[in-house]
């Protein structure tokens, strides 16, 4: 089923690893960080990782020592496209085909597949060539493809979602889940506890060590406002429409409060969208959108915020903008829902969720006592430093590794249950 690796890693092995990224590599934006910090901190720990996927990613980022395998020659793509897309399916299949073809020059003991396109390519692979197949579960497709409004009428497109979130996880040697939720719902549809870990996506703690705000205050000309910070993509599923009804509320109550929406990428149908109900709710003057944005940049427009918030309630995995958010050290406003691992009034501001007055009034009391906010934000920092560490995570990941491929694993379970807890705290 596997080679014999050749490198020992005390006393296991070290192994070469194929990681399925569907979408275009590197991108400044939810799994495509989350694949590049992994696999460039499995590279570190001694692993040789080959990413597998698509001709498209940005030119601005560095994939560190991981090694890329692309569908074909390199195209430079600036705003990369969010969800499904003839295109992508053309990719998938050249995909499938690279992947076989990098299992076999290279040696792969392990597909490690993300997402759903990869999950289903993986799985493919798995049976042509009898590797062993860990899936990164980090959402489900019910709670978004409807969003995305590439498959009409909803109706159908909820469906489709339905059969994928029951087919995909059946295939697979192995689960990774990001979340307690994301778990637990696998588990009552059928699949064996043994078979899924609660794993989360991590960070790198460097990575906000040199922010500089006042870069951003003066190519932005933002000064002497108090601002509420959001971060991330535009579609339907996060719910901007809930941020937009809760900025609202804080604006009528402090009217020099500022909004600004920083995303990855440009989402002109999106934006427009939302900068006609920002109209509607009386608040276009009071909200900057600013897109696309650098990864460079991001801890130094999250350095400028004063409070950061997420709106959406339903969230079955485990938002990456949330430990940004915690690695900036910045107080946190948001739905019971994506409240991963946070305890209220603890290391955020957490609300009921779907209550957009909640949001609003939670928003405006840490905008209000900037103890209260500072203390949460100082918490939020040290949750995210203590538990979510790339390094640590990888640790866990390796173990995975090793029962895959029968090797013994070290009875040392302690640090995945103290972030199983962690989470579910």
């Amino acid at each position: 089923m596997s080679k014999t690796a050749s490198h020992p890693r005390n006393g296991a092995e070290r192994y070469s690893i194929a990681m399925v990224a569907a979408c275009p590599f590197p991108a400044n934006h939810g799994s495509a960080a989350s694949i590049r910090e992994m696999s460039d901190t499995l590279s570190q720990m001694g692993h040789s990782v080959h990413i597998v996927t698509y001709q498209t990613g940005q030119t601005d980022i560095a994939v560190g020592h991981a090694k890329l395998h692309r569908t074909g020659p390199f195209r430079p793509e600036r705003n990369a496209k969010v969800g499904p897309s003839p295109q992508k399916f053309r990719e998938d299949l050249a995909l499938l085909r690279l992947l076989r073809r990098v299992i076999k020059r290279e040696q792969i003991d392990i597909i490690h597949a993300h997402n759903y396109e990869g999950a289903l390519i993986g799985v493919m692979v798995k049976w042509m060539t009898g590797r062993p197949m860990l899936y990164n579960a980090v959402n489900l497709m019910s709670d978004e493809l409807a969003g995305y409004r590439f498959i009409r009428p909803a109706w159908l497109a909820r469906a489709i979602a339905r059969s994928l979130d029951w087919f995909v996880p059946i295939f697979p040697d192995h689960i990774t889940a990001v979340s307690p939720e994301l778990k637990q719902w696998f588990v009552k549809r059928g699949i064996a506890d043994r078979k899924v870990d609660m794993i989360p996506a991590g960070i790198v703690p460097e990575m906000f060590d040199n922010a500089d705000p006042e870069k951003i205050r003066r190519r932005h000309g933002i000064s002497g406002r108090a601002i509420v910070m959001y971060t991330g993509v535009l579609n339907a599923f996060q719910r901007i429409d809930y941020l937009l009804r809760a900025f609202a509320v804080v604006s009528k109550q402090l009217p020099d409060a500022l909004l600004v929406m920083v995303s990855p990428l440009v989402s002109e149908s999106h934006e427009r969208e939302h900068k006609k109900a920002a109209e509607r709710f009386g608040i276009a003057d009071s909200i900057t959108w600013i897109a696309p944005h650098s990864l460079e940049d991001l801890p130094s427009y999250l350095a400028l915020a004063d409070v950061t918030v997420i709106s959406r309630p339903e969230c079955p995995g485990h938002p990456v903008k949330l430990l940004n958010y915690m690695l900036a050290g910045k107080p946190i406003v948001c739905f019971e829902g994506a409240a991963k691992g946070l305890r209220h009034l603890h290391d955020a501001f957490i609300v009921p969720n779907h209550d957009c007055e909640a949001l609003g009034s939670g928003i405006v009391t840490l905008l209000q006592d900037r103890e209260l906010a500072a203390r949460l934000g100082a918490n939020a920092r040290a949750t995210v430093i203590n538990n979510f560490d790339w390094r640590r995570i990888c640790q866990r990941i390796e173990r995975i590794y090793d029962g895959l491929l029968g090797e013994s694993q070290p009875d040392d379970t302690q640090p995945e249950h103290h972030a199983s807890a962690q989470l579910q705290s």
